[in-house]
């Protein structure tokens, strides 16, 4: 009996051990593979975190590029945020913001770069190279150098109004009549590249014995875009928006070229807004407040899209 209640202590201790034994070889190996991280880690708390930290401090004062207020500014509270919603000129920037990014990044970039990547799945390696290189030519100017290519195209005189001219038709003053179209048109051309290249990936992941299985059951080209492409790709389709709506949130030099807000503040975005009250006028601490509501959006955008379009998750 003694030695049966030996056996089953025995046998009994080293299960015990083995578990406890196994969790600290997996918490060492955890630890192991998260140290390599930890400097990417540091690097993003120190250039993302600390100015957006900064920035929404900053928001709270009456801080300001010259006077006693640069030198000393003051804790106002949420005076700067008040101010913000009595200025009549706050809701057409958020409106218009919000257009902007629908119009240029959501549908114009989104939806022309999933045409454009399906369209060059059916053609050959020459037209694939060609239409490739227009398409990725535009995103990889200088934002600057593309703000003005824009300027030149829809001026009064651009390119634009001249090719219309040779067909007899009068050109509208772009800039001044319809600013923001101008815009939006001058945003889809120059980052529907980047929504190209990420769809072309993913498309290029598809299985295709899921598309053949699809054609054999009868599916033609519209179904299986909309049953079996998309959903197949839909992490994509999530972070594909996420990026080109927080890039097209923060748009400013394309704007600040081609119109510089106007004419009035018929095109003045939050960020054309934000540069306006924080240097043009000085007052960094009403522009920092503008720059945390930009934030505020592109994280709601942000939560939307992860939400919804996130794989996994039923329609």
């Amino acid at each position: 009996m003694a030695s049966t209640s030996a056996l089953r202590d025995g046998a009994v201790r080293p299960s015990r051990e083995r578990p406890n034994s196994r969790d600290g070889r997996s918490s060492r190996t955890s630890i192991a593979r998260f140290l390599p991280v930890v400097p990417s880690i540091l690097l993003l708390a120190l250039f993302m975190a600390g100015p957006v930290i900064w920035s929404v401090t900053i928001s709270f004062t009456n801080t300001a590029l010259t006077g006693r207020n640069a030198k000393d500014p003051s804790w106002v509270g949420f005076e700067n945020y008040t101010r913000l919603l009595q200025d009549p000129g706050f809701p057409v920037s958020v409106w218009l913001t919000v257009v902007f990014v629908v119009a240029s990044a959501v549908i114009g970039q989104n939806v022309l770069g999933l045409v454009i990547a399906l369209l060059l799945g059916r053609v050959g390696r020459a037209t694939h190279a060609i239409v490739t290189t227009i398409v990725v030519g535009a995103w990889v100017l200088p934002e600057i150098v593309a703000a003005f290519a824009a300027y030149a195209y829809f001026a009064d005189d651009g390119t634009l109004n001249q090719l219309l001219a040779g067909i007899g038709i009068d050109g509208a003053n772009w800039l001044y009549e319809f600013p923001m179209l101008a815009v939006i048109l001058a945003n889809v051309w120059r980052g529907t590249a980047f929504s190209m290249m990420v769809y072309e990936a993913a498309l290029n992941d598809v299985p295709p014995e899921i598309t053949e299985a699809a054609v054999i059951d009868g599916a033609g080209g519209l179904k299986r875009l909309i049953w079996v492409t998309i959903p197949m790709i839909r992490g994509s389709i999530a972070t594909n928006l996420m990026l080109i709506t927080l890039q097209t949130l923060a748009v400013f030099t394309l704007i600040w070229v081609m119109t510089k807000g106007g004419p009035g503040i018929s095109s003045t975005t939050l960020p054309i807004l934000a540069y306006q009250e924080a240097f043009k006028f000085q007052e960094i601490g009403y522009g920092s407040a503008i720059a945390v509501v930009m934030i505020l959006i592109g994280a709601v955008f942000s939560v939307l899209y992860l939400r919804t379009l996130r794989p996994g998750r039923d329609a």
